[in-house]
């Protein structure tokens, strides 16, 4: 005996519009005939963002659409392919931020759980997904926010959790971009896990060990930390919109593409870029 009850998306109808009109441009791309799918655009769009706002188990999705489970996964990660593909491009944020008039901008990581199974990484015995940040296997994601009110603007690829953000933001391809936004006038805050790249973003005074740090420079940490503090938003607001970013199950390395995807359906919710 099963019970049913009705739900409803926390989204406005045009967040549900914009999926649907990327995914029927993506059918026509592909020459997909009428008829041959299982569910029309709309009804995969509903699919794709129940998933990310109320982080629905696929096994709950392909039943609720009397489909089968492969068939979900292909209209989840066709969903997520479009949305992230949308994803804006840090050159083009950090250009509008400075049309915005920021004078800086914030970056932070945030690690996104997944249950994934362990692999093997290249130290012994530490685990590759595995981060001491958190605890628990994830990915290293890494976000730029306005200074304002800590709206995310950027997220990157994932890395995995047993880096730390140092090298992360390495990876992730934007400290050069980074770069020639600090070379035109603009600052990047940073928190002191972003240490050993003091000559490319700002971080506050490291106290010594064993001594106590000059009256200045406690003062440059308070104005910076409040400064910095609030970019942590920008994590905070992601997972707290979208419970799939609690704990990720699918491959690990898409983890990246996913937050990519959920920042797309957050500026079109909002309609807010910057």
């Amino acid at each position: 005996m099963s019970v049913t009850y009705t739900a409803e998306l926390s989204l406005g109808d045009h967040t549900v519009d914009r999926l649907e009109a990327l995914l029927a441009a993506e059918r026509a791309r592909r020459g997909t005939r009428a008829g041959r799918r299982v569910l029309d655009c709309r009804a995969q769009a509903v699919l794709v963002l129940r998933w990310f706002v109320d982080g629905t188990r696929v096994s709950q999705l392909v039943r609720d659409n009397q489909i089968g489970r492969s068939t979900g996964y292909d209209y989840l990660h066709e969903g997520i392919a479009m949305l992230a593909a949308q994803a804006p491009d840090l050159r083009n944020v950090l250009l509008a931020a400075k049309a915005a008039g920021y004078g800086h901008v914030i970056v932070d990581g945030t690690v996104i759980e997944t249950d994934r199974v362990r692999a093997p990484g290249p130290t012994t015995g530490v685990d590759l997904w595995w981060s001491a940040k958190v605890h628990n296997h994830g990915g290293n994601i890494q976000v730029v926010s306005a200074p304002d009110d800590g709206w995310p603007l950027w997220t990157s690829e994932v890395r995995p959790g047993r880096e730390h953000d140092t090298t992360a933001l390495r990876a992730s391809g934007a400290l050069p971009v980074l770069g020639w936004w600090a070379a035109g006038g603009g600052e990047v805050l940073a928190d002191l896990g972003y240490e050993g790249l003091q000559d490319q973003v700002a971080v506050p005074f490291k106290k010594p060990k064993g001594k106590a740090l000059p009256d200045d420079q406690k003062k440059h940490n308070r104005v910076h930390n409040a400064l910095r503090a609030v970019g942590e938003r920008a994590n905070a607001l992601l997972k707290s919109t979208f419970r799939t970013l609690g704990n990720i199950s699918l491959d690990p390395w898409k983890i990246g593409r996913i937050v990519a995807a959920a920042l797309v359906i957050l500026h079109i919710e909002h309609d807010r870029t910057t």
